[in-house]
């Protein structure tokens, strides 16, 4: 079965879960590159279209998070501060974990490759919240061999590249990289860095307020900046010397703001996904003194996940006031699906890092949790998608458990099995058993 057909046949059972769960309108429909979703959904370079065919509705069976103990198994160490770890979507098996410090290494096999896929040490500014930060690959890869990297440049400033993989599939050509965006950074800080095409074939693109504290700048909630906002852009198509165009969905596409943006009032959506089976956007948004929060948006009316969302920031940190700290006004913003408070008994909670909902076979006690954790204390939690907000988050792997992580990243293998980043050098698989 060719890559296009499995990318249809994968859209449709998206589509018939959302209308399992009620989250799709019947405005929904197969489009750009096979995914669905959006009134300007057009078809990829080279896709083409596949004969309809009936699939079998996903189950939405209950995840039970009290079930869950959740462990981990070392995949590979010796890295330098790993960021993320990714996959190609080619069914090669391959891990692609991306360094801070400037490189992006292949773990083939259960070996790392010798030869970087990437070495941009000599393009980027490291220390502190900077460096080489993302990666996604075209939705369409192998057939258009492009990877997209999120870094901060020399001058500190966010940088949007794009570049080609050569011949050798595991290496990628330096000098074919170009430029797609770069946006000025106010401040070392905050910066995002996640980067991930949704289930409409677009790139998203997370950027933090642009850095300091409290953001003095008011950013997150501008329609003229596009700090602390989720970007929507067609990588696909240029516009004028733009090398995308923002598509003609963007919520503020002929109207007061900036055209990429999608969602706003984010602080520092450092980690984020998609769920690959319901198109669900969920976002781990660093918080400030008090709390941490995981923001979950579902598709709506026909249009992906997180459309015009304001999710509060700076007006809220969590579910409480920040600017002004009583009496703010929630209207017109989403709150989020959890909170995790700072200040906790043992080691304290300081960064939360988003995860993903769990869509692998290995561990079926895990089956349809969204995972996620805390880069200080190294906690991991667990709460079912399904459950409406506001949830409290269950406990499934506590500061205490050895080894101690610094949880900078989770990620998927092509397969759905889960993996995280300790940024002292190690990618670990997760695990996942019932619990005596």
């Amino acid at each position: 079965m060719s890559r296009t057909i499995r990318r249809l046949v994968s859209s449709r059972r998206i589509l018939v879960a959302l209308a399992t769960l009620g989250l799709l309108s019947s405005a929904g429909h197969l489009g750009r590159s096979g995914w669905a979703i959006g009134s300007d959904a057009g078809v990829a370079i080279g896709a083409k279209a596949a004969p309809a065919r009936t699939v079998e509705a996903p189950a939405a069976a209950a995840f039970n998070p009290s079930a869950v103990a959740l462990g981990i198994s070392v995949v590979s160490s010796g890295f330098s501060r790993p960021v993320l770890v990714t996959n190609a979507g080619d069914g090669s098996g391959r891990l692609f974990v991306v360094e801070q410090t400037g490189k992006i290494r292949i773990i083939a096999g259960g070996a790392i490759l010798p030869t970087p896929f990437l070495d941009l040490r000599t393009s980027i500014s490291t220390g502190g919240e900077r460096g080489l930060l993302g990666l996604a690959f075209h939705p369409d890869y192998p057939v258009h061999p492009y990877l997209y990297v999120d870094f901060t440049d020399r001058n500190g400033n966010t940088a949007i590249d794009r570049f080609t993989v050569s011949s050798d599939p595991n290496v990628a050509s330096h000098a074919s990289g170009l430029r797609l965006l770069t946006i000025g950074q106010p401040y070392a800080n905050h910066n995002g860095g996640n980067l991930a095409f949704g289930p409409d074939g677009y790139l998203y693109i997370g950027m933090g307020d642009g850095g300091s504290a409290g953001d003095p700048g008011n950013r997150a909630q501008s329609l003229n900046s596009l700090l602390g906002k989720m970007l929507r852009i067609d990588i696909d198509h240029g516009s004028g010397s733009k090398h995308y165009r923002s598509p003609a969905s963007n919520p503020y596409v002929g109207r007061t703001g900036l055209d990429e943006i999608w969602s706003r009032g984010l602080r520092n959506p450092w980690r984020w996904s998609f769920d690959r089976l319901t198109g669900q956007l969920w976002i781990g948004d660093v918080g400030q003194g008090r709390w941490e929060e995981v923001d979950r948006s579902s598709p709506r009316n026909g249009s992906p996940a997180g459309r015009a969302v304001n999710f509060g920031w700076n007006i809220l940190e969590g579910r409480a006031c920040f600017k002004p700290m009583t009496g703010c006004s929630t209207s017109g913003k989403q709150l989020p699906q959890t909170v995790v408070a700072h200040a906790v008994n043992g080691a304290d909670n300081c960064a939360i890092t988003g995860g993903f909902v769990y869509r692998g076979s290995a561990y079926p006690v895990l089956a349809g949790g969204y995972v996620f954790g805390d880069y200080c204390s190294g906690r991991i939690w667990v709460m079912s998608p399904l459950a409406s907000a506001p949830v409290t988050a269950t406990l499934a792997r506590d500061a205490i458990a050895s080894p101690q992580l610094a949880i900078s990243s989770f990620g998927e293998g092509d397969d759905g099995e889960l993996y995280v980043c300790d940024l002292n050098g190690s990618v670990d698989r997760i695990t996942a058993s019932v619990k005596p």
